[in-house]
């Protein structure tokens, strides 16, 4: 009993840490070339902003990174994986040791996809982001208390909406000012502004107008002024530089295009074309005509059924 018990116990223990190791990140580690975000191709992913991939047609999906921000010796990236037909899914990377390793620190969101981000100090931390397919809409903020090691999804409003975030700045860790550009056709105005006093937990609306108004304690550039993403000539990848007197010296580099998708079509299992048309003929009951089956083509057509021979008079017998 106990040598059975203790192979049940290391059977379990042994299933735990691969199960722990499955539910880890990937950890990608820049070497000088560049790094290659995975994407497993999700056909249910793939199929729900309309593509179709396949050996003949495969879809090529790109990295877009909208944003950096440091802090300290880490980095963030914020951006979304998307294919030509619309935005599949947004992507958060972080960095501890200064561009030389990188993890996904928050889930990616399907649709979705990230913009501007903002560190106030060591703990407190924003991206916006909002839904991106097919028109931006239900947009929401993802917010960190302490720097950057989880992070937290919070919508502007319980009900969702059209609209996308133009900019956002927070001038303490408690209070900041929001602009929501809510398109030309809101019936309150185009630009919404709201404020939150609570870390960005929750937002109010202050003012509406059909200008881009200015946030008051917003410095004039948003952007670091250490640090940037700059794409190649090419179009290949993106470089994270950092300032380095009057030059730039790349930090990291990132492939824009991630994969080649070629999802492979379900076979019918459940229930073959045979066994329909078997059953339809079957449940035909006392038609006179059967119907012919056309898969993608044209209508049914309906065919006479052939009569059987008159009956013969048997010989030697009068009618």
């Amino acid at each position: 009993m106990l040598r059975t018990f203790g192979r049940i116990s290391l059977v379990a223990v042994l299933a735990a840490l691969l199960a722990t190791a499955a539910d880890e990140p990937v950890l990608l580690k820049y070497t000088g070339e560049p790094l290659k975000v995975p994407y497993q191709c999700a056909e249910d992913e793939l199929q729900s902003v309309g593509l179709l991939c396949n050996d003949e047609e495969p879809c090529a999906i790109y990295l877009e990174l909208a944003s950096i921000a440091p802090l300290g010796r880490k980095l963030y990236l914020a951006g979304n994986l998307h294919a030509n037909s619309g935005t599949l899914t947004s992507i958060l990377l972080g960095s501890d040791d200064g561009g030389i390793t990188w993890r996904e620190p928050s889930p990616r969101i399907r649709m979705a996809g990230l913009g501007q981000m903002q560190f106030y100090d060591l703990e407190h931390g924003w991206v916006v982001g909002e839904s991106q397919y097919p028109l931006p809409h239900d947009p929401f903020f993802l917010v960190t208390s302490d720097g950057g090691a989880t992070w937290r999804n919070r919508p502007l409003t319980e009900d969702g909406g059209p609209g996308s975030i133009s900019r956002f700045w927070f001038d303490s860790f408690r209070h900041g000012e929001m602009i929501l550009d809510a398109g030309r056709s809101s019936p309150s105005g185009r630009y919404i502004t709201y404020e939150s006093e609570t870390s960005g937990e929750s937002w109010m609306i202050r003012s509406t107008s059909d200008k881009m108004p200015k946030i008051s304690r917003a410095p004039a550039i948003l952007e670091n002024e250490n640090f940037r993403l700059k794409p190649d000539a090419k179009g290949k990848l993106y470089e994270v530089q950092k300032r380095a007197g009057e030059r730039w010296e790349p930090v990291a580099s990132f492939a824009i295009e991630v994969a080649s998708c070629k999802v492979k079509a379900q076979e019918l299992k459940d229930d073959p074309v045979g066994e329909t048309a078997a059953a339809t003929i079957e449940g035909a009951g006392g038609k006179d005509y059967v119907e012919e089956i056309h898969l993608g083509g044209p209508a049914p057509v309906k065919k006479p059924a052939r009569k059987p021979a008159p009956a013969t008079p048997a010989k030697g017998k009068k009618n």
